[in-house]
Order: C-alpha cells, then structure tokens, then sequence
C-alpha cells in the first residue's frame, strides 16, 4: 500500500469525509490499525471516539486530545504542534478540498496549552465548521 494511502485515510477519517467517500477494504484496515495504535499509544476510550461519530461534540478528555494528535502526526497534517492545512487540502480529493478548504483555512492551527490540545482545539473548529460530516478515525 502506498504511503499516500495511509495519510488520505487518517485525513478522512479526521475531516468527515470517510461518510462522504466510501473506503475500500485496503483502507478500511489501514483507518482500524491507525486507530488501534494511537488507542494503544495513548490508552483513550475508543468509546469516546465512538461518541463523536454518532454526533456528540469533542469531549476534552485529556487522552482523546492525545489520541487526535497521534492520528494526525500519523497522517502527516501536523507536526512539531503545527498543522499543515496546505498538506491537508493537497491530499483530500479535490470535491472534499474545494468543499472544506474554507473552513480549513479559516481554523489553521488552533493553539492550546500543548500539542494534544492544539491537535484537538484544532479538530474543534473543524467539528464545528461542518459538524454534519464530522468523524474521527
């Protein structure tokens, strides 16, 4: 499986458009190991995760902001606290890049107390920008 592969999953997967565009399988396991290591990584509740898929709004569970940010240091959308929205829109198909690429732009990095709070306050005013579509891998 090709690299990019494994990004466009977890980018997915983080933006909402895993409801828009329908996975394959190949992908559909690469979202699962994604989302086993980084549970595994930062002992969150998948529950949790759970919870904001059926519409729940992010909870600031110190170990689910853990759990986004290594979602999105494995998807390459964010390092060293920094999230690189170019990268982001570069690497979703071009209906989801033109559709979020707005709101995308408008949150850019939204800063918090650590990298995990940057990584969720960030998903934050994603969920809120497009709260129909919004889903965590």
């Amino acid at each position: 499986m090709r690299a990019w592969s494994v990004t466009l999953v977890a980018l997915l997967g983080a933006l909402g458009a895993a409801r828009a565009v329908a996975m394959d399988e190949d992908m559909a396991e690469l979202a699962r190991m994604v989302r086993e290591n980084c549970a595994a990584e930062t002992g969150a509740d998948v529950a949790l995760v759970e919870r904001v898929n059926a519409g729940a709004d992010l909870m600031p569970d110190d170990k689910l902001k853990c759990y986004i940010k290594c979602t999105m240091e494995t998807a390459g959308m964010m390092a060293d606290g920094e999230v690189d929205i170019e990268a982001v829109l570069a690497l979703l198909p071009p209906e989801l890049a033109e559709h979020n690429a707005p709101s995308l732009r408008a949150c850019g990095t939204v800063r918090g107390a650590d990298h995990c709070d940057t990584a969720f306050r960030t998903q934050q005013c994603w969920q809120n920008a497009n709260k129909a579509d919004y889903f965590l891998i």
